[in-house]
């Protein structure tokens, strides 16, 4: 005579499924997270190695600075930015793509159309850095060639001239070229009305959970866990803190 589960008995395995998918699940998301960090630094690491073999080959000049543009498109022909003069060197435009990347909202009250580079979420599906822009990486103004009439940001064209080399780096492992557009420590919670890093409220998403991907002037790029890190890198050649009193000095 085959003898059929009880009622508790399968009440008991059900308990037990349960039990360890509340153990597993947090697991297999912190895995998951983490495959998407190490893809990002992953990629970050073939751009920074891009921009030191782009500025081997222009007598160590660093490429002209475009961001944040849209007119045209990214991926369009056309389109101005600094990922267009480093795609030769690494050959795939999802390079310049952080898994991570969820974008970030523009506030209705602005411009979008010049300010923001006319690039705004789509309502209840969000639209990535790397869409809109071309990149995930927001490129330090500072460490860049700046060249007036040609350089354009968020689609306006640039008024000041700035030429950069390799050479004028005077920390090149401390100097970062590129990061993360949205960083943690930029979030409400930690610069409650944007004083310090300029992220106010309306304006900051969160990508990474603990961190972001930093990319340095000799090539290499690394993945930062807190501000305080962050705020020790460097953002121009000639070694000046990221931010001073005043407010931000060149990112």
């Amino acid at each position: 005579m085959k003898r059929a589960f009880t009622l508790i008995e399968l009440l008991v395995v059900i308990a037990i499924i349960a039990i360890l998918a509340a153990i597993l699940f947090p697991v297999f998301a912190q895995a998951r997270a983490k495959a998407r960090q190490t893809s990002c630094v992953s990629n970050a690491r073939q751009v920074g190695m891009s921009v030191v073999m782009y500025a081997q080959d222009y007598d160590e000049g660093m490429p002209i600075f475009h961001a944040y543009n849209t007119q045209p498109p990214a991926n369009v022909a056309g389109h101005l930015g600094v990922e267009v003069a480093l795609f030769p060197y690494v050959k795939a435009v999802a390079v310049f793509r952080c898994p991570d990347d969820n974008g970030g909202p523009v506030p209705a009250e602005s411009p979008s159309n010049v300010e923001y580079g006319g690039c705004s979420d789509i309502p209840g599906k969000g639209r990535s850095y790397w869409e809109c822009y071309g990149s995930s990486y927001r490129f330090t103004r500072c460490t860049f060639s700046t060249v007036a009439g040609v350089s354009v940001q968020n689609n306006i064209v640039e008024t000041r001239n700035a030429v950069v080399t390799l050479a004028q780096f005077v920390e090149p492992a401390n100097t970062r070229i590129m990061r993360d557009e949205m960083l943690p420590w930029f979030a409400p919670p930690f610069d409650r009305d944007g004083s310090k890093y300029e992220y106010f409220p309306y304006y900051y998403k969160q990508w990474h959970a603990q961190g972001g991907t930093i990319i340095f002037a000799d090539g290499h790029a690394k993945f930062l866990v807190a501000g305080g890190q962050f705020d020790e890198t460097l953002c121009d050649p000639e070694a000046t803190k990221k931010f001073s009193v005043s407010g931000w000095s060149c990112d």
